[in-house]
């Protein structure tokens, strides 16, 4: 199952907190578990925030495997009828938590990673459920999700964390800094979330020494770090100027700390609502394409994750 924000109509923006998905047996058939509400209550939650429609899509093989059935029948297929109940059950908890939030459903005959990759290339965001499989399903990321964080047209948030997080009781944003996010998406993402939820809007930009360079050479105390740390100072800075002068009421923390990024945000993701991450996408069109900073993040952060990137933020 999948929630979307999105719209019905020709709004200038689509939003698609798109979604969990039950999981897929061993035979390639979708199980018959029921969707988390995690990721539905979330997304319900930040459709209200940013004032966007919520699209719940439920993606299932059953068309393929149960056979097509003749026009004239008045029999539906089981999975039919469980993905209609699941969808229904979905859309009536949502509007129960957010009365007045515009819900629109979609049951579709294909796998949900495909499903969800559709739904947006027109949507504001896809929103999906972390959920993974055996022993460590608590830490790592779904294969479904993966698959639509490293492939997605557009924005993907992840829906994991503890139940503060969750229930964005900590009032901080955490923004992962790089050399290419100088008024990227990431840090327009980061801002739109801040102003949305009144959070601090905590700026994190980390260095680090070269390999080759000893770190007891003769220098005065302090002076090495000062060398290193000031040019992170200054990207982060520069990253956050436009933002930060057209924001105003964002509450902005600039942090630069030596370690590497994918570490420092996994810590501090503790004590954040919401991580997002710059993800770069290298490569081409094929393949999975999660630079080592979000692949670590949706993992294993403590939060909910967002990998704004989208080649239409970019045209």
């Amino acid at each position: 199952m999948g929630q979307s924000l999105s719209e019905d109509g020709r709004m200038p923006e689509r939003t698609c907190p798109g979604g969990t998905s039950p999981p897929q047996g061993e035979n390639g058939r979708t199980g018959t578990h029921l969707p988390s509400s995690t990721a539905a209550d979330w997304a319900a939650d930040e459709a209200v925030r940013l004032a966007l429609p919520l699209r719940i899509v439920y993606a299932s093989f059953w068309e393929r495997y149960d056979g097509a059935v003749p026009a004239w029948s008045l029999n539906r297929p089981s999975e039919q009828v469980l993905a209609e109940d699941i969808v229904a059950v979905g859309a009536e908890r949502v509007r129960r938590r957010t009365p007045g939030l515009r819900v629109t459903t979609d049951i579709t005959a294909e796998d949900a990673a495909s499903a969800l990759l559709r739904e947006g290339r027109t949507a504001d965001a896809v929103v999906v459920g972390s959920r993974g499989r055996g022993e460590l399903a608590d830490l790592l990321l779904g294969s479904v999700a993966l698959v639509v964080a490293a492939r997605s047209s557009g924005p993907v948030i992840v829906v994991r964390g503890d139940q503060h997080a969750l229930e964005a009781r900590r009032g901080r944003v955490l923004l992962g800094i790089g050399p290419c996010d100088v008024d990227s998406p990431a840090v327009r993402s980061a801002v739109r979330e801040a102003a949305a939820r009144d959070a601090e809007l905590d700026v994190v930009c980390t260095w680090r020494r070269s390999p080759h360079e000893p770190v007891d050479h003769m220098v005065m105390p302090g002076d090495a770090p000062r060398d290193h740390e000031g040019p992170a100072k200054t990207l982060l800075d520069n990253a956050v100027e436009t933002a930060a002068r057209e924001h105003p009421q964002v509450r902005l923390r600039r942090t630069t700390l030596e370690d590497t990024a994918r570490k420092v945000l996994t810590e501090r993701s503790a004590a954040a609502d919401l991580l997002i991450v710059g993800a770069r996408r290298p490569g081409g069109p094929i393949g999975m394409e999660l630079g080592r900073v979000a692949h670590r993040a949706l993992h294993h952060a403590l939060c909910p994750v967002v990998d704004p990137w989208s080649p239409r933020a970019t045209e």
